[in-house]
């Protein structure tokens, strides 16, 4: 059989969309998950136990421009990080970083979000010296979404795989425009997404929390990490700004000319429209804060993917009724 110039072309990319399934999208087995682990923390000890401490404010920072129009693959961002291992892990190649991070993001039908966070994010991070790992936790289908309720898995899993001590919890749809906008954590809790382009960069009203919040591992023990009871779109935030107030804390917000960010307009996802129907539950936050959340949480891990970019993690929660 002769082979033509389109017979080629068309092995080819089936051939390279095999391998990108085979090599970067398989489920990870609960052995390749820990040799991941195992790889890391000796590259870490490796490279951290005679370095100097990172910088307090990495060199060479400032704001950056997001093109929300780019066409972005997974392919093209693993190539432009190549220090980032499996699972969405990175430390710095020439420091130790001060804290030990883990990203969680709640997640569900968003693919092309969160390539552009994944194209962005992880330059991002590595020029603020940090050492992190990325954690998508996605929600099985027919079940309307729990965001809070998928940040607490998140917080739980990640604390499972490494000892981090700082864990922020961002939106995929929100992408900071200052590198200075430091994804660390204070002697607060802080919330980093204050001053958004869809809210002219202005706090949208004065007890916001929303969007991309960073707690230390004792603070968010504290509060009790989030409610588990906030089914569909809204409350969650406010409830957990209770949380901080009753526990003590403060909330601590970068200046709003640093912490400018962009958000991915969208349509609201079937299963996540706004209820109404738990705004109730905010005003009993101090009430409910010990007898909610991490300590009362549940759920089964139905599958583990270890990308390059990132940790997926699929759960399944329950539902509303």
């Amino acid at each position: 059989m002769l082979w033509t110039r389109k017979t080629f072309l068309y092995c080819m990319v089936v051939l390279c969309v095999f391998l990108f399934v085979f090599l970067y999208l398989k489920p990870s087995s609960p052995q390749e998950i820990w040799l991941n682990r195992k790889r890391f923390r000796n590259f870490h000890k490796l490279n951290a136990n005679e370095l100097i401490l990172c910088p307090e404010m990495p060199p060479n920072l400032g704001p950056i421009v997001i093109n929300l129009e780019e066409d972005i693959s997974f392919l093209h961002t693993i190539s432009e990080n190549p220090y980032v291992q499996f699972g969405g892990r990175a430390i710095p190649q020439l420091c130790k970083a001060l804290q030990k991070i883990a990203i969680i993001i709640p997640y569900r039908n968003r693919e092309p979000h969160l390539k552009t966070w994944l194209h962005y994010m992880h330059p991002f991070l590595q020029k603020q010296q940090g050492e992190y790992g990325v954690y998508v936790v996605e929600q099985i289908e027919m079940s309307t979404f729990n965001r809070a309720k998928l940040m607490n898995v998140g917080f739980t899993e990640a604390s499972k795989d490494y000892d981090y001590n700082c864990f922020i919890f961002s939106d995929v749809d929100i992408i900071p425009m200052d590198e200075r906008n430091l994804y660390r954590c204070s002697q607060n809790p802080k919330h980093m997404a204050n001053s958004l382009d869809k809210h002219n960069f202005r706090l949208f009203y004065e007890t916001a929390f929303g969007g991309i919040v960073a707690f230390t591992k004792e603070q968010f023990l504290k509060v009790n990490g989030f409610s588990n009871l906030f089914w569909g779109w809204g409350g969650e935030d406010d409830e957990l700004y209770n949380r901080v107030v009753a526990a003590g804390m403060k909330i601590e917000r970068p200046n709003p000319n640093i912490s400018r960010a962009k958000a991915i307009l969208h349509q609201r996802d079937p299963g996540n429209e706004k209820t109404g129907k738990s705004f109730h539950l905010v005003k009993k936050a101090a009430q409910l804060m010990h007898e909610d959340g991490l300590n009362t949480l549940e759920y089964e891990v139905v599958a583990r993917t270890e990308h390059r970019l990132f940790t997926k993690i699929t759960v399944n929660i329950g539902s509303s009724q």
